[in-house]
């Protein structure tokens, strides 16, 4: 009994040690060295999310140590040279019916919570353009991404991957990039995501969303994120040989900052239809060839 009691606090205690361990080394909006955990949330999805994991790393650790606890009881207690006489004992009602219902009853009180979470992540909250929610749509493409704001005037333009180092300026290797997406700060954000060639996904790990651009067909997610600041993800589905260099850059701002980038972003990215023109993408992706 002592050494059960002994086992399972040094499980306990090592599952605060990596939780903890996982939220103090994350970065805030992007990787950092010997990161073990999530990034810092930047939204109530992902805090809930954080919470769901820190909660089940601690259950998943405390089972182990209980297991291992019975197997080095049973190896101590009834070896052959301990028991030389083994019981003939085949069943025993009461130990049957608890390993059965214990581990029902920890299951359904993963599924509750995680249910919840599922329908949270799911549910698409109403927008409301009075209330300053805006919708984007993301298009990913081979091998970079497309913005466009529909209830904004409809601009769209491409966002590629800073290759210049001398232009990161202090920007993240491989997750900088030319355009930025950008958002207001405490407004529903929802994004339609499709894909223009092949089968792609927008993910941005500190909003908790993920899910994937497909060709022919409009998905959505959303995000509310509470902090403004630069938040990088990248595209999480195969793509092709340049995968691993289309990453994601969404810039929250101010209500106000995010209505005076739209007035310059109207203008800064409008075009002329009935002009072919080479897009910036095309030329970048020749460059790159």
């Amino acid at each position: 009994m002592l050494l059960f009691k002994r086992v399972a606090a040094l499980a306990a205690t090592i599952g605060l040690i990596l939780a903890g361990a996982g939220i103090a080394l994350a970065g805030d909006g992007q990787p950092s060295p010997w990161q073990m955990g999530f990034q810092q949330p930047a939204t109530s999805v992902m805090e809930w999310i954080n919470w769901f994991h820190h909660g089940l790393l601690i259950t998943i650790i405390l089972i182990s140590g209980f297991v291992l606890a019975l197997l080095i009881y049973v190896m101590v207690r009834f070896n052959a040279r301990a028991n030389p006489t083994p019981s003939r004992t085949t069943h025993n009602t009461f130990i049957e019916v608890v390993w059965t219902l214990v581990p029902v009853m920890i299951l359904v009180g993963i599924a509750i919570p995680s249910f919840r979470l599922l329908f949270y992540q799911l549910n698409i909250p109403a927008m409301s353009a009075e209330a300053g929610d805006v919708t984007i749509k993301a298009t990913g493409k081979q091998w970079f991404w497309t913005y466009s704001y529909p209830d904004h005037g409809g601009f769209e333009f491409d966002s590629l991957m800073v290759r210049d180092p001398a232009q990161l300026k202090g920007r993240p290797r491989l997750l900088a990039v030319d355009n930025e997406l950008v958002v207001p700060v405490n407004k529903n954000v929802r994004v339609i995501t499709t894909g223009a060639d092949v089968i792609h996904a927008f993910a941005v790990p500190s909003f908790g969303i993920k899910i994937d651009s497909i060709p022919g067909r409009a998905n959505e997610t959303w995000f509310r994120a509470t902090r403004e600041g630069i938040y990088y993800g990248q595209c999480s589905e195969l793509c092709g040989k340049d995968h691993a260099y289309m990453p994601i850059a969404v810039r929250v701002v101010s209500e106000d900052e995010f209505k005076k980038w739209v007035e310059g972003a109207r203008k800064r990215f409008a075009r002329d239809d009935a002009t072919p023109t080479t897009t910036v993408a095309a030329a970048a992706q020749s460059t790159a060839r």
